[in-house]
């Protein structure tokens, strides 16, 4: 089974959406491929992070840095119930193509596995670490961690490779009808919108392999024949 999950490395929801689908998928008897695909949640931000996302919600939402604050007291206590202690109060506003495109990167070299570890080393940064993921030495840092190609980190964020890439991910979210993430689809043919509790995606994924996978029902009759003879 194929689960593809449009998600941004900075998005609390995706982080604990992400512990979700693990819970999930323990216990699935069937083989999964998770395949990460772009979402940026906010093109613009800066490279060099002029102020925390405490300051940047309360000035979106209104309220200033205490409300933004509050806001992300709410998302730290939901990943606490899902085992994650984070200093998201620390992390900065910062934009992530070239995550992305890194992400890109280790699929295309190492595959599925591969780039889940990567997912999964950019979200622990940035929420646990609260550490800058538009900077580009801190991403070789992390890509070096998981075992991608140094010399092919370098071209990739040298250049603007696999960028189409990452645009084309979004667009076909936007096919899909996502208008926010994590967004997820099973067998390009069921969408799942936002971390869903465990229970909930389990009882899609259990659907899922159901419609996919259907067992034939037997009407049993009296004219037939077999090994032994035929019924007369």
């Amino acid at each position: 089974m194929e689960i593809e999950i449009w998600s941004d490395v900075v998005c609390p929801w995706c982080y604990i959406g992400k512990r979700r689908l693990e819970k999930a998928l323990d216990g699935f008897e069937h083989d999964v491929t998770v395949t990460w695909r772009s979402f940026q949640l906010d093109p613009g931000a800066p490279t060099v992070p002029v102020e925390t996302v405490a300051q940047a919600l309360g000035r979106k939402y209104g309220g200033g840095e205490a409300a933004g604050r509050q806001m992300i007291d709410r998302v730290e206590a939901a990943a606490a119930e899902e085992g994650m202690l984070w200093r998201h109060h620390q992390s900065q506003r910062v934009g992530t193509v070239d995550a992305h495109r890194l992400l890109h990167l280790a699929l295309h070299d190492g595959g599925p596995k591969l780039q889940g570890e990567l997912k999964e080393r950019l979200f622990a940064a940035y929420f646990a670490e609260a550490a800058n993921v538009a900077d580009h030495e801190v991403l070789r840092g992390l890509a070096a961690e998981v075992g991608l190609d140094a010399a092919r980190v370098d071209e990739v964020l040298a250049s603007s490779e696999y960028l189409d890439e990452v645009y084309a991910d979004q667009q076909q979210a936007g096919a899909y009808g996502a208008t926010g993430v994590p967004f997820y689809v099973i067998e390009k043919r069921y969408g799942v919108a936002g971390a869903q509790p465990a229970e909930a995606l389990r009882q899609v994924l259990d659907r899922a392999w159901t419609d996919l996978h259907p067992t034939l029902t037997i009407v049993d009759g009296d004219n037939a024949c077999g090994p032994d003879g035929c019924a007369i």
